[in-house]
């Protein structure tokens, strides 16, 4: 006798090919439900639908399909035990060999804008999953695939094994399913904990990651790394697409992260812009007329500091920038898109990591953080300021074109770690005072970055400014504007400096601390 399937999927990725391959080379007999069925049946494969072999009707619009006995026994029947054996020939149920099953799309239901609660409840699936538990408890007996990626590895196997997977293939698959419908799970509870729950993160949050691929080690080689996709189907990162280059290290994906989050804060239709990273801090940022004018800004704001490092940019890549691009030795460049003569010419850079994400807006809705005995969550600071909230406290007022320079200095500075300064010109920044103890020798590293070049910059602070040391060494160094939240009870001496000194000064009201 054939063997038997149950095939519903919600994804029909490669689903047409596999379902002929078990049919034509593996004798199996193939029973499915829904948009499956159809699709199978009008790509000439045999099918029985869920409907006649259970002779059930799907009934509640199709809430209810595989939910009957005739399925689930034929799935958890034990074949080494007298009783289940009895019940299958009693009931005439059929043991199935194969479950071929995933999930309604949940997770990115919610992902799109409006979406509505009675919406995103309709997709949370339920005969899938009780298919992929039942199948995956019984891996002594049934094999489980809940990933479209696992078609060609079951197929692989199949053939070695003469038809016949092995115990230890079926546990695999069966600890895969049960990790899906876990993520899946969680991804619900997340979602309805989080809807009601206002502006507070939940009581109960959970983190849980399915592994992409192990990383050759973590920050230093003695440490071991893994890198994980959060949810059932891949987002950011692991949807990017390499398109050349070395493996990425724990190192590349931290800092490339960074450096999508700085991107990020200028929209590609405003203009070009540029980001270069190392260990997570800007070197170089810029906007330009053109991509190539802005990486070019971006790169020479610091050139020593760009050798080596990551590259984001708000557009997609032309030749003209490639050609610069392999004029540096960089780690790794990302951008929206690569043009086709650019990417010809990029890859005579072999080593260089390339990544193509559309999506470089899109970043986590929160920042965690592990402690001992366990970890702190926070949402993301994703806060767009608005100029128009900005208290100017100076007697000199700042014209349109230095508003928009502060905006800049200032968007670049939340991406700076603590305590971060930022010195610009023309969108392009010229000093950056990261990480430092105290605020002061930020300031001093960020205008001896900036050399002569410092006259007429703005300079744009994370935090507030405890004394007035700072705005005088500013000021001395040819900065006409300071923009920095305000909240030190020391504001005013920083405010009469400036007013002596002749410096516009705005307060946003809004820290950007990044530890």
């Amino acid at each position: 006798m054939s063997r038997l399937a149950l095939v519903s999927v919600w994804d029909k990725t490669g689903i047409i090919e596999l379902a002929a391959k078990l049919v034509q080379d593996f004798d199996f007999e193939l029973i499915s439900s829904g948009g499956t069925a159809k699709i199978l049946t009008e790509a000439g494969l045999p099918v029985i639908k869920v409907s006649d072999y259970t002779n059930s009707p799907e009934i509640l619009g199709g809430r209810v399909k595989t939910l009957h006995p005739r399925i689930h026994g034929g799935i958890l029947a034990r074949r080494d035990l007298a009783e289940d054996l009895a019940d299958l020939e009693n009931y005439q149920i059929r043991p199935f060999d194969l479950i071929v099953v995933n999930l309604y799309p949940f997770a990115e239901t919610i992902a799109q804008p409006g979406v509505t609660l009675a919406e995103a409840v309709e997709q949370i699936d339920i005969g899938g999953v009780a298919l992929l538990r039942a199948a995956a408890k019984n891996f002594a007996y049934t094999t489980v695939l809940a990933q479209t990626s696992s078609y060609t590895e079951y197929l692989a196997e199949l053939a070695q094994k003469q038809g016949n997977p092995s115990l230890i293939f079926r546990q695999s698959m069966a600890v895969a399913a049960f990790a899906h419908t876990q993520a899946y799970d969680q991804a619900i509870a997340n979602y309805l904990a989080n809807y009601n729950s206002g502006p507070d993160l939940p009581r109960d949050f959970s983190l849980r990651g399915q592994q992409i691929q192990g990383l050759r080690y973590g920050e230093n080689p003695h440490q071991q790394a893994s890198w994980y996709q959060s949810g059932t189907q891949p987002t950011g990162w692991s949807a990017a697409q390499q398109i050349q280059g070395k493996e990425l290290s724990y190192n590349n994906l931290v800092d490339l992260e960074a450096a999508r989050a700085i991107i990020a804060e200028f929209p590609p239709e405003v203009a070009p812009a540029v980001a270069i990273l190392k260990h997570t801090n800007p070197c170089g940022v810029a906007l330009g007329d053109t991509v190539h004018q802005a990486y070019t800004k971006a790169r020479e704001a610091d050139s020593v500091s760009a050798f080596g490092g990551i590259v984001a940019v708000n557009r997609p890549i032309d030749l003209e920038t490639a050609q610069a691009l392999t004029e540096t030795f960089l780690e790794c460049v990302v951008a929206p898109g690569c043009e086709t003569a650019a990417q010809e010419l990029l890859a005579t850079k072999s080593n260089l990591r390339v990544l193509l994400l559309p999506t470089l807006a899109q970043g986590p809705a929160y920042s965690i953080k592990a402690i001992a005995g366990g970890f702190l969550v926070q949402t993301t600071d994703s806060v767009v300021d608005d100029p128009q909230t900005w208290q100017i406290v100076s007697q000199k007022h700042p014209d349109t074109e230095q508003v928009d320079e502060l905006s800049f200095a200032w968007k670049v500075a939340k991406h700076v770690k603590s305590n971060s300064i930022v010195i610009s010109k023309d969108n392009v920044t010229l000093g950056i005072g990261a990480g430092q103890m105290n605020r002061v020798g930020s300031v001093k590293i960020a205008l001896e970055a900036a050399q002569t070049r410092a006259t007429g910059a703005v300079l744009a602070s994370d935090g507030f400014f405890p004394f007035d040391d700072s705005v005088r060494t500013a000021a001395a160094a040819g900065i006409s504007a300071i923009i920095q939240p305000g909240g030190s009870i020391r504001d005013g001496d920083s405010i009469k400096a400036a007013n002596e000194l002749g410096l516009i000064m705005i307060l946003t009201g809004m820290r950007h601390f990044l530890h």
